[in-house]
């Protein structure tokens, strides 16, 4: 929906919210394929690494071992990894925060919303309800920042390989930043006349309401 509003209207500032469980487990099809295209618009992702609108289940970034009310002896299931995965599939801005450090999140969120092609922002966001194992604590003792390091945003391998860490270090920040034509630019059609939403619809009125009648 955020794709046709965006190619509909490609002068608008389309910003998607969503969860872990719908972005990479429900939605993980049309997470691929908008950074893959590279659509003009912001996600953000509150990552719980949990099903807390469902209460409690094992989302696609719950961590092995972690028990819930669909495994209650600890998931053998690796999670996804949202940074890594939107890396290899295109997107042209990637980055993760923390909903802890809101200095942080805002700067990235700003950053994001101006990046012009496809722009992943991932926010630990702990549950504090169902999810006991990565609570506020648990990243606050392990997250450090990729500014404080220095990080090249246009090396994408360096980013995987930061990306990848998930143990006594946990980095937060804009891992991957890159220009690339977005699918509105590689669209000719978008290009001639302003948007879509605003041109005449190029049927007569009889045509119009012979095709409302079928579909009523």
């Amino acid at each position: 929906m955020a794709t046709g509003a965006q190619l509909a209207n490609h002068e608008l500032t389309v910003v998607v919210t969503g969860g872990d469980g719908d972005g990479y487990g429900i939605g993980g099809n049309h997470f691929t394929h908008t950074a893959r295209r590279n659509v003009d618009l912001t996600y953000l992702v509150m990552n719980n690494q949990v099903y807390g609108l469902t209460t409690g289940q094992v989302s696609p970034t719950s961590c092995v071992g972690m028990k819930t009310k669909s495994t209650p002896f600890g998931s053998v299931e690796l999670p996804v990894n949202p940074i890594t995965s939107a890396i290899m599939n295109g997107a042209t801005f990637v980055a993760r925060a923390f909903s802890g450090d809101g200095k942080q999140l805002i700067e990235l969120m700003k950053k994001a919303i101006e990046h012009k092609g496809f722009a992943l922002l991932d926010i630990f966001s702990p549950c504090v309800t169902f999810n006991h194992d990565n609570d506020y604590s648990f990243f606050r003792e392990r997250i450090k920042k990729l500014e404080d390091e220095g990080h090249d945003v246009s090396d994408w391998k360096s980013a995987c390989e930061k990306a990848l860490l998930w143990d006594d270090t946990i980095y937060t920040g804009l891992f991957l930043q890159k220009d690339a034509p977005t699918l509105g630019q590689q669209e000719p059609v978008l290009d001639e006349e302003g948007p879509l939403a605003f041109r005449a619809l190029g049927l007569t009125q009889e045509q119009t309401e012979r095709i409302i009648k079928r579909m009523m």
